[in-house]
């Protein structure tokens, strides 16, 4: 419908509110706003004015109003539409903006969850075969903890969720050696360790033999033994090594039996021997071979009885070394005042020096018992006796000056020991 089709419809609406209005008045009956009595309606004026005028007005206008207003919402409509649609948006937005503020914050957190890779491998042994059980430490070069794991049947370990960075890796398992391995780990990387081959462990056996004194002392008198000067005489009672262990009983008897039963100690004895009997010397003794015998007998017996009482009873009641112990080393005064204070001093198995009594009292023994075998004329019973100790004394002051210059020169088979200084 337009405009001119509204305009007539609203003339004839018109025509006919005239008509009625006046048939009304002639009739002489007063309407009200729906035709009613007006007096009905209200008592008071104002409101009756009011009711009469809306009435009027609706029946005069109820068409081209509920034109208007179907006009009115027709425009209006996608107004409205948009409206709700703006307060709609800011909603939606919100969402997007939210949604796109935690999608954010997915997105910072994804990266880091991406950043984690892993770590795996394989053990074997030196066969190829597959080393079960074998614990397997990841240590990294920051302060974080240490991860273990033990390798399974396969022989394959993981670590999983492992930081990128540098790391090492060691791995310890029974029998075999600790090995060990490092890597860097990149963002998000398996990183896979190349097959490791472990080595047996090397059995270390630390073995500790205590050698006692007394082995230590049996091996220098099995040395000692061997020395021999020019390669013949015995050179038992020396030792070379200032610093060798003392002798117990039992090897200071055995050091004397073998050189009173050595063969140049029978052959040394027949030489003394024959050269008294040439000298007459113990002429009670007679001459021819009686006399020689009983002459070697008496020489043999001196050196038996001094050997075993001087070299191995004594000392082993005052636990005193027998031996002469090398210097070589000092001046020669020095080294000839050794030799002849050693003839009256000796070393202790303690390992100070001290006054040699087993020597001299072995002298002064031996010369007593030489009374008891010398010819009657030839005893002169105690000064005899001290004459052959002090001749003893002498002796072994003669033969250690020799040991000192002459005999270590001569000597073989001697032990390659440095100078000692007592």
């Amino acid at each position: 419908m337009n405009f001119a089709d509204l305009d007539a419809e609203i003339a004839l609406r018109k025509a006919e509110a005239g008509r009625s209005d006046r048939e009304i008045k002639a009739e002489g009956a007063p309407t009200g706003a729906w035709g009613a009595n007006t007096n009905q309606v209200s008592k008071v004026p104002w409101q009756s004015i009011i009711v009469m005028g809306w009435g009027r007005f609706m029946r005069t206008y109820m068409a081209w109003v509920l034109w208007l207003i179907l006009g009115v919402l027709a425009c209006n409509l996608p107004v409205l539409a948009q409206s709700q649609q703006a307060q709609v948006v800011p909603g939606v937005q919100s969402g997007l903006l939210e949604a796109q503020g935690t999608g954010a914050s997915a997105g910072q957190g994804l990266p880091e969850q991406r950043l984690s890779g892993s770590i795996s491998g394989t053990i074997v042994d030196p066969t190829g075969g597959a080393v079960a059980g074998a614990r397997v430490r990841l240590s990294r070069d920051d302060q974080s903890p240490d991860q273990e794991v033990l390798s399974g049947d396969d022989g394959q370990f993981s670590f999983a969720n492992v930081a990128p960075g540098p790391f090492g890796i060691t791995i310890t398992s029974a029998g075999f050696a600790a090995q060990s391995s490092a890597g860097i780990l990149r963002p998000g990387e398996n990183y896979t360790v190349p097959q490791i081959a472990m080595a047996l462990a090397t059995a270390v056996t630390e073995v500790r033999v205590v050698v006692s004194r007394a082995e230590v002392a049996e091996d220098q008198i099995k040395a000692q033994e061997k020395q021999r000067v020019l390669g013949v005489l015995p050179n038992f009672y020396v030792s070379y090594d200032h610093h060798a262990v003392p002798l117990n009983p039992k090897q200071k008897f055995e050091l004397a039996w073998k050189t009173t039963v050595d063969p140049v100690s029978f052959g040394v004895t027949g030489v003394i021997a024959g050269i008294q009997q040439a000298q007459n010397d113990f002429s009670g003794y007679g001459q021819g071979a009686q006399g020689y015998g009983r002459r070697f007998g008496a020489s043999y017996g001196n050196f038996l009885a001094s050997t075993y009482i001087g070299g191995a009873i004594l000392p082993a009641l005052l636990k005193q070394d027998p031996r002469y112990f090398y210097k070589g080393s000092g001046s020669k005064r020095s080294r000839a005042l050794y030799a002849i204070a050693n003839s009256v001093i000796c070393k202790g198995d303690n390992g100070h020096w001290q006054a040699n009594y087993s020597s001299i009292l072995g002298s002064l023994a031996a010369g007593g018992i030489s009374n008891l075998y010398y010819p009657a004329e030839n005893r002169d019973g105690l000064q005899l006796t001290f004459e052959n100790a002090l001749i003893g004394i002498g002796e072994s002051a003669a033969v250690n000056l020799l040991q000192e210059f002459v005999m270590r020169k001569l000597t073989r088979n001697v032990p390659n020991y440095g100078p000692a200084n007592p």
